[in-house]
């Protein structure tokens, strides 16, 4: 009796370990791949949510300027509102700033420019003489008058335009121009 001892080489083997080698390759790949794209979805969305908040801050937060008048000489009286859906908020956190640049020689160019800022804690509920005791509210009306003396670098004046900028604490901006024309006399409409 004869063994047969012939052996055959199997190379098939061999290729299927390559096979599954680049199988797993292309899984590692895939799932850094999906890990990179769900921590950039995630950033993503972060920001969005932090953008968002930031944006329902300043709107809910909003000063709305119904009109500014001269009610004497070197003064303004505002009428205004909190924006509609705006969250209460204390008059001592609202910030005004008037804005000008004055043509002390009237050449029409600028010579000098000045700036006035303040608070809203003087402000009443419109036919009240009282100032707000507590928080300002939406829906109701307030005013306040800027007296001559906290306006002495930039007074009404004919013939100029100054930049009025009102901004809470919760970060709500308003931007007005404020437009004097041949006629700064006491109720003299600005805005």
């Amino acid at each position: 009796m004869k063994e047969n001892t012939n052996e055959k080489s199997d190379t098939l083997a061999a290729i299927g370990i390559g096979a599954m080698i680049v199988f797993i390759a292309l899984i590692l790949v895939a799932a850094v791949a999906a890990a990179v794209i769900i921590q950039t979805a995630e950033k993503l969305q972060q920001n969005a949510q932090t953008t968002g908040s930031e944006t329902t801050d300043m709107l809910s937060s909003k000063v709305l300027v119904m009109s500014v008048i001269v009610p004497s000489t070197d003064a303004l009286y505002i009428t205004f509102e909190l924006a509609p859906g705006s969250s209460n908020m204390d008059p001592r956190d609202v910030d005004w700033s008037i804005i000008c640049q004055r043509d002390g020689d009237n050449d029409g160019v600028p010579d000098t420019g000045g700036a006035e800022y303040g608070t809203f804690a003087a402000a009443s509920t419109v036919g009240s003489a009282a100032p707000v005791n507590g928080l300002l509210v939406a829906h109701t009306t307030y005013d306040i008058t800027i007296p001559a003396g906290d306006l002495t670098n930039c007074p009404p004046a004919q013939n100029e335009d100054h930049t009025l900028l009102i901004q809470s604490q919760a970060g709500g901006f308003t931007f007005e121009t404020l437009n004097y024309g041949s006629d700064v006399t006491a109720g003299a409409v600005v805005v």
